[in-house]
């Protein structure tokens, strides 16, 4: 009898202790912005099945200014995981938007990291945990995801990275 006791108490400070991800959201004092309308031919987000595919987005800051520039030359890497965890936020946003309710995510499956980078820049993965590391913060174990984080080039509008991913829902 007392072990039952002890395990009905276990999950009901288990039950108290989860939190929602928008409840999480709320603790970190992050409120999600407004999604900015797509720059081209396309959607924000597109499901299928019980998949969603979003597209990539950027950095977006409060001021409506994407943050910019190529790691490695123009930012360090704590810049770019601010920046990461920037676009985290508007990614959210679209799911937020998509589904109404972010406790139908399921899981964060997959996550491709572009970073706007100098030639010699080799810290990709660093810059995109900013992404990575919120998605887990927000939605627990569902948000740990399979990952893909490379170098480019160049990004639209000069943005330091873009961020898409598919995420599987209720």
């Amino acid at each position: 009898m007392r072990t039952i006791s002890v395990l009905f108490f276990l999950a009901l400070s288990f039950c108290a202790v989860a939190q929602t991800p928008e409840e999480n959201l709320q603790a970190k004092g992050i409120v999600l912005p407004s999604i900015p309308a797509p720059v081209a031919n396309y959607v924000n987000a597109v499901k299928v099945g019980n998949l969603i595919f979003l597209s990539g987005k950027g950095p977006l800051q409060k001021d409506g200014k994407y943050m910019t520039g190529k790691l490695g030359k123009d930012l360090t890497i704590e810049q770019g995981y601010e920046a990461a965890r920037l676009t985290a936020i508007i990614q959210i946003a679209v799911l937020k938007k998509e589904l109404g309710a972010l406790q139908k995510v399921k899981r964060i499956v997959k996550v491709l990291g572009m970073v706007n980078s100098d030639s010699n820049f080799a810290d990709q993965p660093k810059v995109v945990n900013g992404f990575s590391d919120l998605m887990v913060e927000v939605f627990g174990e569902k948000g740990k995801h399979a990952r893909s984080a490379v170098g480019m080039a160049a990004l639209p509008f000069n943005m330091a990275v873009e961020v898409e991913m598919i995420v599987e829902v209720e």
